[in-house]
Protein backbone atom coordinates (compact mmCIF):
# COMPACT_ATOMS: atom_id res chain seq x y z
CA UNK A 1 0.00 0.00 0.00
CA UNK A 2 1.32 3.46 -0.91
CA UNK A 3 1.52 5.77 2.07
CA UNK A 4 -0.32 9.06 1.86
CA UNK A 5 1.46 12.33 2.56
CA UNK A 6 -0.30 12.49 5.92
CA UNK A 7 0.94 9.04 6.93
CA UNK A 8 4.51 9.84 5.90
CA UNK A 9 4.60 13.06 7.90
CA UNK A 10 2.93 11.44 10.92
CA UNK A 11 5.43 8.57 10.92
CA UNK A 12 8.40 10.94 10.70
CA UNK A 13 6.95 13.11 13.49
CA UNK A 14 6.39 10.16 15.82
CA UNK A 15 9.70 8.48 14.96
CA UNK A 16 11.54 11.73 15.67
CA UNK A 17 9.95 11.94 19.10
CA UNK A 18 10.97 8.37 19.89
CA UNK A 19 14.52 8.51 18.53
CA UNK A 20 15.82 11.99 19.32
CA UNK A 21 17.20 12.40 22.84
CA UNK A 22 16.30 15.76 24.41
CA UNK A 23 18.52 16.61 27.36
CA UNK A 24 17.08 17.72 30.71
CA UNK A 25 18.00 21.39 30.35
CA UNK A 26 16.31 21.57 26.99
CA UNK A 27 13.24 19.82 28.41
CA UNK A 28 13.07 22.42 31.19
CA UNK A 29 13.11 25.20 28.61
CA UNK A 30 10.45 23.50 26.47
CA UNK A 31 8.24 22.97 29.54
CA UNK A 32 8.62 26.64 30.45
CA UNK A 33 7.58 27.63 26.94
CA UNK A 34 4.67 25.16 27.03
CA UNK A 35 3.43 26.64 30.30
CA UNK A 36 3.37 30.15 28.82
CA UNK A 37 1.66 29.00 25.61
CA UNK A 38 -0.97 27.07 27.56
CA UNK A 39 -1.67 30.11 29.75
CA UNK A 40 -2.06 32.30 26.66
CA UNK A 41 -4.26 29.68 25.06
CA UNK A 42 -6.73 29.80 27.94
CA UNK A 43 -6.52 33.58 28.30
CA UNK A 44 -7.27 34.12 24.59
CA UNK A 45 -10.34 31.88 24.34
CA UNK A 46 -8.51 28.70 23.31
CA UNK A 47 -6.20 30.08 20.68
CA UNK A 48 -2.49 30.91 20.66
CA UNK A 49 0.04 32.19 18.12
CA UNK A 50 3.71 31.15 18.02
CA UNK A 51 6.19 33.12 15.91
CA UNK A 52 9.52 31.42 15.11
CA UNK A 53 12.10 34.10 14.35
CA UNK A 54 15.50 33.60 12.73
CA UNK A 55 17.65 36.16 10.92
CA UNK A 56 16.82 35.14 7.34
CA UNK A 57 13.56 33.21 7.86
CA UNK A 58 14.99 30.61 5.52
CA UNK A 59 15.76 27.36 7.34
CA UNK A 60 15.30 26.84 11.11
CA UNK A 61 12.38 29.22 11.63
CA UNK A 62 10.60 27.71 8.63
CA UNK A 63 11.11 24.19 9.98
CA UNK A 64 9.74 25.33 13.33
CA UNK A 65 6.68 26.84 11.69
CA UNK A 66 5.93 23.87 9.44
CA UNK A 67 6.31 21.27 12.19
CA UNK A 68 4.16 23.38 14.54
CA UNK A 69 1.55 23.62 11.80
CA UNK A 70 1.47 19.82 11.68
CA UNK A 71 1.61 19.45 15.49
CA UNK A 72 -1.40 21.73 15.98
CA UNK A 73 -3.43 19.37 13.80
CA UNK A 74 -1.92 16.24 15.34
CA UNK A 75 -2.70 17.32 18.90
CA UNK A 76 -5.98 19.06 17.90
CA UNK A 77 -4.93 22.44 19.27
CA UNK A 78 -5.95 25.83 17.91
CA UNK A 79 -2.39 27.13 17.68
CA UNK A 80 -1.31 29.27 14.73
CA UNK A 81 2.25 28.59 13.57
CA UNK A 82 4.04 31.71 12.29
CA UNK A 83 7.58 32.63 11.30
CA UNK A 84 9.65 35.64 10.33
CA UNK A 85 13.12 37.11 10.16
CA UNK A 86 15.01 40.28 10.80
CA UNK A 87 15.76 40.19 7.04
CA UNK A 88 13.88 38.81 4.02
CA UNK A 89 15.63 36.19 1.87
CA UNK A 90 13.75 33.07 0.71
CA UNK A 91 12.34 29.81 1.97
CA UNK A 92 15.55 27.95 1.19
CA UNK A 93 15.36 25.21 -1.42
CA UNK A 94 17.08 22.69 0.84
CA UNK A 95 14.47 23.31 3.53
CA UNK A 96 11.71 22.74 0.99
CA UNK A 97 13.44 19.57 -0.17
CA UNK A 98 13.84 18.02 3.27
CA UNK A 99 10.21 18.71 4.18
CA UNK A 100 8.97 17.38 0.84
CA UNK A 101 10.90 14.16 1.34
CA UNK A 102 9.01 13.39 4.57
CA UNK A 103 5.60 13.99 3.01
CA UNK A 104 4.75 17.69 3.01
CA UNK A 105 3.35 19.01 -0.24
CA UNK A 106 4.60 22.34 -1.63
CA UNK A 107 2.57 24.12 -4.30
CA UNK A 108 3.66 27.45 -5.77
CA UNK A 109 1.07 30.12 -4.91
CA UNK A 110 3.06 33.12 -6.12
CA UNK A 111 6.11 32.61 -8.32
CA UNK A 112 9.24 34.66 -7.70
CA UNK A 113 12.87 34.07 -8.64
CA UNK A 114 13.95 35.49 -5.29
CA UNK A 115 11.20 34.69 -2.77
CA UNK A 116 8.35 32.43 -3.97
CA UNK A 117 5.27 31.82 -1.84
CA UNK A 118 4.32 28.19 -1.25
CA UNK A 119 1.06 26.67 -0.14
CA UNK A 120 2.17 23.89 2.20
CA UNK A 121 -0.03 20.95 3.12
CA UNK A 122 0.16 17.35 4.26
CA UNK A 123 -3.34 16.37 3.20
CA UNK A 124 -5.24 17.94 0.33
CA UNK A 125 -8.43 17.91 2.40
CA UNK A 126 -6.87 19.83 5.30
CA UNK A 127 -5.98 23.47 5.72
CA UNK A 128 -2.72 24.71 4.22
CA UNK A 129 0.07 27.00 5.37
CA UNK A 130 1.61 29.87 3.41
CA UNK A 131 5.39 29.59 3.36
CA UNK A 132 7.70 32.42 2.30
CA UNK A 133 10.47 34.52 3.80
CA UNK A 134 9.17 37.62 5.58
CA UNK A 135 9.94 40.09 8.34
CA UNK A 136 8.72 38.91 11.75
CA UNK A 137 5.99 41.58 11.94
CA UNK A 138 4.58 40.88 8.47
CA UNK A 139 0.80 41.28 8.20
CA UNK A 140 0.54 37.52 7.64
CA UNK A 141 1.56 36.93 11.28
CA UNK A 142 -1.43 37.03 13.61
CA UNK A 143 -0.96 39.02 16.81
CA UNK A 144 -0.33 38.85 19.68
CA UNK A 145 2.19 36.02 19.52
CA UNK A 146 4.79 34.24 21.61
CA UNK A 147 8.24 34.66 20.05
CA UNK A 148 10.70 31.77 19.79
CA UNK A 149 14.07 32.88 18.42
CA UNK A 150 15.85 29.99 16.71
CA UNK A 151 19.30 31.49 16.06
CA UNK A 152 21.66 33.64 18.12
CA UNK A 153 21.70 36.52 15.66
CA UNK A 154 17.91 36.81 15.76
CA UNK A 155 17.94 36.80 19.55
CA UNK A 156 20.63 39.49 19.67
CA UNK A 157 19.45 41.65 16.75
CA UNK A 158 15.68 41.34 17.04
CA UNK A 159 14.38 44.56 18.61
CA UNK A 160 11.64 44.95 21.17
CA UNK A 161 8.46 43.53 19.67
CA UNK A 162 5.30 45.10 21.10
CA UNK A 163 3.16 42.31 19.60
CA UNK A 164 5.05 39.66 21.59
CA UNK A 165 3.29 38.49 24.75
CA UNK A 166 6.42 36.51 25.67
CA UNK A 167 9.84 35.75 24.20
CA UNK A 168 12.07 32.69 24.50
CA UNK A 169 15.39 31.72 22.94
CA UNK A 170 15.24 28.22 21.41
CA UNK A 171 18.35 27.98 19.18
CA UNK A 172 19.20 25.24 16.69
CA UNK A 173 22.41 24.56 14.76
CA UNK A 174 22.14 26.07 11.28
CA UNK A 175 22.21 23.36 8.56
CA UNK A 176 23.52 25.98 6.13
CA UNK A 177 27.10 24.84 6.81
CA UNK A 178 26.38 21.67 4.83
CA UNK A 179 25.07 23.38 1.69
CA UNK A 180 26.58 21.98 -1.53
CA UNK A 181 28.41 19.22 0.31
CA UNK A 182 27.94 15.46 0.36
CA UNK A 183 26.46 15.80 3.87
CA UNK A 184 23.80 18.31 2.84
CA UNK A 185 20.75 16.01 2.66
CA UNK A 186 21.61 14.14 5.85
CA UNK A 187 22.27 17.37 7.75
CA UNK A 188 18.98 18.97 6.76
CA UNK A 189 17.10 15.76 7.54
CA UNK A 190 18.70 15.56 10.98
CA UNK A 191 17.89 19.21 11.70
CA UNK A 192 14.29 18.60 10.67
CA UNK A 193 14.20 15.52 12.89
CA UNK A 194 15.51 17.41 15.94
CA UNK A 195 13.04 20.25 15.47
CA UNK A 196 10.16 17.82 14.88
CA UNK A 197 11.03 15.95 18.08
CA UNK A 198 11.13 19.12 20.17
CA UNK A 199 7.91 20.43 18.66
CA UNK A 200 6.29 17.10 19.53
CA UNK A 201 7.52 17.41 23.11
CA UNK A 202 6.39 21.05 23.32
CA UNK A 203 2.88 20.45 21.99
CA UNK A 204 2.43 17.32 24.07
CA UNK A 205 3.26 19.39 27.16
CA UNK A 206 0.78 22.08 26.11
CA UNK A 207 -1.93 19.45 25.59
CA UNK A 208 -1.23 18.00 29.04
CA UNK A 209 -1.50 21.42 30.70
CA UNK A 210 -4.85 22.29 29.14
Amino acid sequence: MVKTNTTMVKNFFEDSCQNVIIDNERKKLLKKIAKKIAANYVLNNNVANINFICTHNSRRSQLGQVWSFFAANYFKLNINALSGGTEVTAFHGNTVKTLTEVGFKFDIKEFSHTNPTYRISFDENKSSLLGFSKIYDDDENKTPYIVLTTCNNADENCPFIPEASARFHLPYTDPKHSDDSTKQDATYLQTSKIIAAEIYFLFNEIKTLL
